[in-house]
């Protein structure tokens, strides 16, 4: 295995184990997830369907990388996801506004500004993976060997 795939692989088994937690921990604790996304000033419009769709979503988004055929779907999946994760936190910041932050687990102990570095070193990894992909899809299946 050569230095790209472990370094495709390393990003690929964090974000499944990133998504599942987040989304996990989201559901085990629906009702102040879904309170938190109430509250959002950006959000609360839509906060029902976004509590429910963004944990299905973080769910098959780690499916995606699970599965050797659809990895390179899941990574920019979860660049995507990240990125938008990013702005949100950024607005926040930027905006002044005291928005609630609606993650799961651990990651709502983090600050706005602590939040948004983490954001951004995950959003870059899956960037910097996404460069390093195969650019025959036949190499694709070879991320895990």
């Amino acid at each position: 295995m050569n230095s790209k795939t472990a370094f495709i692989n390393f990003v690929t088994f964090l974000f499944i184990f990133l998504f599942t937690y987040t989304a996990i921990s989201k559901l085990f604790s629906f009702a102040s997830f879904r309170y938190n996304l109430d509250h959002s000033p950006l959000i609360a419009p839509f906060s029902q369907w976004i509590a429910v769709f963004l944990p299905v979503l973080e769910l098959a988004v780690a499916l995606l990388l699970f599965f050797p055929k659809k990895r390179i779907a899941g990574l920019y999946a979860s660049f995507s996801l990240m990125s938008i994760f990013s702005l949100y936190i950024a607005y926040a910041l930027v905006s002044g506004l005291k928005l609630p932050c609606s993650c799961g687990g651990i990651i709502q102990s983090l600050t706005w500004p602590q939040h948004l570095w983490v954001n951004i070193i995950l959003a870059t990894l899956g960037a910097v993976s996404l460069h390093y992909k195969p650019k025959n899809p036949h190499q694709i299946k070879s991320l895990l060997q």
